[in-house]
């Protein structure tokens, strides 16, 4: 898809207590020529003041979703405009927005886009048993998409028209819906998913919202609603196969 041709582009930012970095992050969005929406994902710090100030419109939620939710929330503002794009990025800084042209250009020939940190571009790291999930995660959905995904946790991603309406309705609010759960939906979908290399930075400030530790349990944990999810889509396909032949 050709960068000039994406006005109807809208870049939605999930955050929670990120009064430290929205501002720059809004900045550098628009700076790039995208219209900005944050979802303050039941923030307790002055995130969707700060967020409003530079310039985004601001989805304020009652309470924390989680990031699932949040991203539900921004699919389904953008998806009130015909033929909307929307792209997912952090509200920490971790994601380069001069980086967002190259996901909008790979909608060519995907509905689904994820910005990869780990297909050969820029140095970020993870290790241990974080790696560890992240590498099985990332060979199931590459099987069942039958392409290579390196990053399936990414959230850094651009949606097609349909993705968008699709995922606004279906997305899950639980942790890692925005990334692992959603690739679960496309595939049910018939949504093509293909990945770019991008370069991504450390958090440029405040805190995570999850540490290391729960950030590991969240991974296994959706590494067993992966395979509960496999097993959901294999009896679906089970079914419509014995009613084809049952006609």
């Amino acid at each position: 898809m050709p960068v000039q041709s994406v006005s109807n582009v809208k870049v939605v930012v999930p955050a929670f207590n990120e009064e430290a970095t929205i501002a720059p992050v809004v900045a550098a969005i628009q700076a790039e020529g995208f219209g900005v929406v944050v979802v303050d994902d039941g923030s307790r710090d002055q995130t969707r003041e700060v967020a409003a100030q530079a310039g985004a419109t601001v989805l304020a939620l009652p309470f924390n979703l989680g990031v699932g939710g949040a991203l539900r929330a921004g699919l389904l503002y953008a998806s009130r405009e015909a033929d909307a794009i929307a792209v997912q990025c952090d509200a920490d800084g971790q994601h380069p927005p001069a980086e967002i042209k190259h996901l909008l250009e790979a909608l060519d020939g995907a509905d689904i886009v994820i910005g990869s940190r780990f297909a050969g571009k820029g140095a970020y790291v993870a290790r241990g048993p974080r790696r560890w999930a992240m590498t099985m995660l990332g060979a199931v959905m590459s099987r069942l998409h039958h392409v290579r995904l390196s990053d399936v946790t990414s959230g850094f991603r651009a949606f097609s028209p349909q993705a968008v309406s699709v995922l606004a309705q279906r997305l899950p609010p639980d942790y890692l819906a925005d990334t692992v759960l959603a690739l679960m939906i496309a595939k049910e979908y018939g949504l093509r998913v293909t990945q770019v290399p991008v370069e991504m930075r450390e958090r440029q400030g405040g805190m995570a919202s999850s540490g290391p530790f729960r950030s590991v349990f969240y991974l296994a944990r959706a590494v067993m609603l992966v395979a509960l999810g496999l097993l959901s889509l294999g009896l679906r396909s089970a079914s419509r196969r014995l009613g084809g032949e049952g006609r």
